[in-house]
């Protein structure tokens, strides 16, 4: 007597975990508009409402990648290469370093720089001048025409005068 192979496959470990991540920030946004003021208004939308709206478009993503994961067979995943991700990380490590201390327009750069490195431009002397340009034109825009400040370096001191 033969029995019969067994067709049954396992779930898609990778979009089970991803399932859990995004119901997991859902739960976390969740808990912090329940401590949000609900006052609606004359718009009749409070400052939870778009939270909390966000939220449920969370568990609903992860609701569908949970069906997904069950009904269709796993995708074949490429090799990662975590040399991009460490240039993008130690970008934002950068930028937070020297944010109070170099200001925003060359700290923000520098991330510009780091990930424009990331996705495959490797000439930083041509990418550097122009996240100057981008960032100091940003630094313009909110500290001249919106009137907030960000951080100052030495840079910025020198565009404004101050």
């Amino acid at each position: 007597m033969t029995t019969a192979p067994d067709t049954r496959r396992r779930p898609d470990g990778a979009a089970l975990t991803v399932a859990a991540v995004l119901a997991l920030i859902a739960v976390i946004i969740f808990r912090d508009v329940a401590t949000l003021p609900q006052n609606r208004g004359y718009s009749g939308v409070g400052p939870a409402d778009v939270p909390r709206w966000i939220a449920w478009a969370l568990l609903a993503l992860s609701a569908w990648t949970v069906v997904a994961a069950f009904r269709d067979a796993p995708a074949e995943r490429p090799a990662q290469d975590p040399a991009p991700i460490a240039w993008i990380i130690g970008g934002l490590a950068a930028q937070l370093a020297l944010l109070n201390t170099a200001g925003f327009v060359i700290a923000t750069a520098l991330l510009f720089a780091a990930t424009a490195r990331a996705f495959g431009k490797r000439n930083l002397a041509l990418t550097l001048p122009i996240g100057l340009i981008f960032t100091g034109t940003i630094y313009l825009v909110f500290s001249q025409l919106l009137n907030l400040s960000l951080p100052a370096g030495p840079l910025e001191r020198l565009i404004t005068g101050g």
